[in-house]
């Protein structure tokens, strides 16, 4: 019964793994919006908008007081070429269900709020549909 109980709530972020989720989600749009070289205050402005209506501020984490770290990290694994290993790292902190099943959406929205989706875009929601789908 317990090994039952377990693996039905795996998948189940507590208010403790909340905040290490939220923020590799945030890591997550910034690679989306940063994937083609390109930054507009409106992809931050969606990343934003997705934090709200999701519900990830709180008394311990601000999407905006993350945005720093999170772009320093972002810039250093395309620097190192090590986008996949961070997407990896992304992947493994990320285990609520509901949270990994928003994030395709989240992504394709940054993505195509300037109402173009660039290839390189594209193959990066194509790879995120594949790893949290």
């Amino acid at each position: 019964m317990l090994q039952r109980l377990k693996d039905l709530y795996s998948h189940v972020s507590v208010h403790a793994t909340a905040d290490r989720e939220h923020q590799a989600a945030v890591e997550l749009l910034l690679i989306v919006m940063t994937i083609d070289h390109r930054m507009s205050e409106g992809e931050l402005d969606e990343i934003r908008t997705i934090s709200d209506d999701s519900g990830w501020e709180s008394d311990t984490f601000s999407v905006d007081q993350y945005f720093g770290e999170a772009m320093a990290k972002v810039r250093a694994a395309r620097a190192a070429g090590a986008l996949d290993g961070l997407l990896d790292s992304i992947d493994e902190r990320i285990s609520n269900g509901v949270l990994r099943a928003a994030l395709y959406s989240a992504s394709r929205d940054v993505a195509g709020i300037d109402h173009q989706i660039a290839p390189a875009e594209r193959a990066l929601l194509m790879e995120i549909a594949t790893r949290f789908g």
